[in-house]
């Protein structure tokens, strides 16, 4: 069984907490865990095989959900690199598999109380689409909308992908 990532990052800080999940995964394997792919939005299939067993799904928190072409833009013009597509974009034309667990996770501004989530959007607009399993996960957090990552979230990003692979290896998502 695989584990697919497919993440959207402006600024890097998304991508850099996916391949931290993706560390804690592999660290975390169960002995019948397959690789672990990490895929940018951008180069994302849009069908998944059935060979992948778990999906998990990140990008980052603009304007309290998941970007769309106008954040982008705006992201763009403070230096980040702008994806041709984010993860809004992905999850309309991604076909559905019924029973993959689906897990999201995103990054967000450490401010208190401020509402909304990339992660919450995503896992809802999946089953929305017909993935009947996603699931909300994790918000990691970082300082300013370029970053860095907030110190200590990588390592609970590491931690996390490795209570992922736990799950995996009991059969729970």
């Amino acid at each position: 069984m695989k584990v697919l990532i497919v993440h959207e990052s402006l600024f890097g800080n998304t991508r850099e907490v996916a391949e931290t999940i993706a560390e804690g995964l592999r660290h975390g394997r169960a002995p019948d865990m397959g690789e672990v792919t990490l895929v940018p939005v951008d180069e994302a299939p849009t069908s998944i095989g059935d060979d992948v067993g778990l999906l998990l799904v990140g990008g980052p928190t603009h304007a309290f959900s998941m970007t769309r072409p106008q954040t982008r833009q705006d992201a763009a013009a403070k230096g980040a690199t702008a994806a041709r597509q984010g993860l809004r974009e992905w999850i309309e034309t991604v076909t559905p598999r019924a029973g993959l667990p689906v897990v999201t996770f995103d990054t967000r501004i450490h401010v208190k109380m401020l509402p909304g989530s990339a992660a919450a959007a995503a896992a809802k607009a999946l089953r929305h689409r017909g993935f009947d399993r996603a699931e909300r996960g994790e918000s990691f957090w970082v300082q300013d909308t370029a970053g860095p990552v907030v110190e200590g979230e990588l390592e609970r990003a590491r931690e996390w992908g490795a209570e992922l692979a736990t799950r995996v290896a009991h059969g729970v998502s």
